[in-house]
């Protein structure tokens, strides 16, 4: 008979562990390879938390989807505005679809299209 001694390779990912370490990969510099190398685990059960996170399957049917979200460099300082320049922020989508919002976008509309184009 033998008798194997050690750690056991298998290991249990709660949800906030697996959304953690999700984030971690998608944050500015990091990359799947490297959050799987630092933290001992496969690439493939990364990516497949990320794509239980983006059809809402990971966590308990809760849509906790990221969006990538880049906002412009502003000028320091104060700034005047003349009425004239509507300033805003431009929202990417990751299949490319541009969604301009201004300041005179009204923002419960932009939140339900962004809650219509999520599904």
């Amino acid at each position: 008979m033998e008798i194997i001694t050690g750690v056991e390779r298998r290991r249990r990912w709660s949800v906030e562990e697996k959304l953690r370490l999700v984030a971690e990969c998608d944050a500015p510099g990091n990359s799947v390879t490297r959050v799987s190398r630092q933290h001992d685990i496969s690439r493939a059960l990364l990516w497949t938390w990320r794509r239980q996170l983006r059809r809402g399957e990971l966590g308990g049917g809760t849509d906790r989807g990221f969006l990538a979200v880049t906002l412009p460099t502003l000028p320091s300082g104060p700034t005047l505005l003349d009425g004239s320049a509507d300033t805003g922020l431009e929202i990417v989508l990751p299949d490319g679809l541009h969604l301009r919002v201004t300041t005179r976008t009204d923002l419960d509309l932009v939140a339900r299209v962004l809650t219509l184009l999520r599904r």
